[in-house]
């Protein structure tokens, strides 16, 4: 089916399913119970899951199969919200040619940058990827005002040139990115007894574009273009010696990941139609390696994991004050209480990064394969349990 194997085929159902249903399984807690501070099934922050999703998924395709890496790739997420907006602006307010445009532009950054940087490898082909993002970054944020809104960022404005719509709404407005007439930020509830569930149009449309890109990579790993990536980060010298040129198909590699940097990017841009500088610094490169790495390099569903877990730290446990601590831990005695509050406190609120830190050195150590190599290791564990089990059943009958 989709000529996919059938584990290729059981993980994209598993991915499909998680995320269709990801209104009801990130919210497992009561909305009025203490613990519904944890959950995450509102629309902003299952649209980052799945977007930068989308932006791991890309990087993965250059650093998992070449290993290649680079550290310039938020250059390309902001060119492709810049690209996204401008398309807002001048053309309609329908999110799909937005996309497309940011995809094409990203891709022509991506081609460019790549023939120079792919020129040089390991830390070099890295630094130069880096000095690139900075640079556009520079441009962005000083140089070419006009086109990026400098520090203040692109914006929609009540005067926009749209071609295909209008510049303002009846009321006045500035109009919304939409799906051929569904508004991208419409949302329907459901009450369940103390549960309420969010279902919003942009994010099933972001899902829907990640369960395509993830698909579209399973195809990439399968390929014979997969397998010629993968030889060249196996040995690259010894396939050149081969008489195989390796450029090609490295630079082929850097384009489509700079393309799904861009696809990030312009989804970016439609849920929230601004474009700012600050998406092309060189944190935000550095954001989507620790989600590779997290998830685990090379592997299919890894990225896409070790997205979810950054950016659920990012947004759950950096709202988590001094206050809400106290409120968990009002029924043990003062002194008790006070004084595990100001344990706790350094790793979450503003200090959400250290704990996120100590994770990822954890992971590093004890899984360096990712969060997949978690995933399969306590697999292998229930699987021997039961096969011993199994065993202790039938030997009394032998």
């Amino acid at each position: 089916m989709f000529k996919l194997e059938k584990t290729d085929l059981s993980l994209l159902v598993i991915v499909a399913v998680l995320t269709m249903f990801a209104p009801f399984i990130l919210n497992p807690f009561p909305a009025d119970s203490a613990m519904a501070q944890f959950n995450a099934g509102y629309p902003d922050l299952m649209q980052r899951f799945v977007i930068f999703g989308v932006f791991a998924i890309g990087f993965n395709i250059l650093f998992g199969l070449t290993g290649y890496l680079s550290f310039g790739h938020a250059a390309f997420l902001g060119v492709g919200s810049y690209a996204a907006v401008w398309m807002f602006k001048l053309l309609s307010m329908n999110v799909v040619p937005a996309i497309i445009l940011s995809v094409i532009v990203a891709g022509l950054f991506s081609l460019v940058i790549g023939f120079v940087s792919l020129r040089r490898s390991g830390i070099y082909f890295s630094i130069l990827t880096l000095a690139f993002a900075q640079m556009m970054f520079a441009l962005a944020y000083s140089v070419l005002t006009p086109i990026t809104g400098g520090e203040t960022g692109l914006q929609l404005a009540l005067d926009d040139p749209r071609i295909l719509g209008v510049s303002q709404t009846a009321g006045g407005n500035i109009p919304v990115p939409s799906i051929f007439g569904l508004e991208m930020r419409s949302s329907a509830e459901l009450a369940l007894g103390a549960w309420s569930f969010t279902f919003n149009v942009g994010y099933y449309f972001c899902a829907l574009i990640m369960l395509v890109s993830f698909y579209v990579a399973i195809r990439i790993f399968r390929s014979p273009f997969g397998m010629m990536l993968r030889a060249v980060k196996s040995n690259q010298q010894r396939m050149n010696y081969t008489g195989l040129n390796s450029k090609p198909y490295t630079l082929a590699a850097f384009v489509i990941s700079g393309m799904y940097a861009g696809l990030a990017g312009g989804l970016m841009a439609s849920m929230d139609p601004l474009a700012g500088a600050e998406r092309m610094q060189w944190t935000a490169s550095g954001e989507v390696v620790l989600m590779t790495i997290l998830g685990g390099v090379g592997t299919l569903i890894g990225p896409v994991l070790g997205a979810g877990f950054i950016k659920y730290f990012e947004n759950i446990f950096s709202k988590i004050n001094s206050t809400i601590l106290h409120e968990w831990f009002a029924f043990l005695p003062d002194g008790l209480e006070d004084l595990l509050v100001n344990v706790l406190y350094p790793f979450i609120g503003k200090g959400w990064h250290l704990t996120l830190g100590i994770l990822f050195m954890l992971v590093v150590i004890y899984l360096p394969g990712g969060l997949v190599e978690g995933g399969q290791r306590v697999n292998g564990w229930f699987r021997n349990r039961g096969a011993k089990k199994s065993t202790t059943k039938t030997t009394p009958a032998e």
